[in-house]
């Protein structure tokens, strides 16, 4: 489980992302990369790291379901999502 500050620190560049994604677009279709260069570095999107939404971990992240592979594994096998089941043939 990752450290509540990573966590928090992930959460924090999500709003700033979110604050900043018009103003990008606009200075973006203008051409204006001198304005652009101003604005926070976290409020560009490729700062963002995939982590799983319980456990905040970055590794074996499995996008459809926002989970990491071990959180995926134990809800599926306690049937909490639904339409998923351990294969056996």
């Amino acid at each position: 489980m990752a450290k509540e500050s990573v966590k928090a620190r992930q959460r924090k560049r999500e709003a700033m992302v979110a604050k900043y994604a018009t103003k990008r677009v606009a200075l973006k279709e203008a051409g204006d990369y001198a304005a652009l260069d101003l604005l926070p570095k976290n409020a560009s999107p490729v700062r963002l790291k995939n982590r799983c939404q319980l456990t905040g971990r970055p590794k074996g992240y499995m996008r459809y379901f926002g989970l990491s592979r071990i959180m995926f594994r134990d809800m599926a096998l306690n049937g909490m999502i639904p339409g998923v089941k351990k294969a056996s043939w």
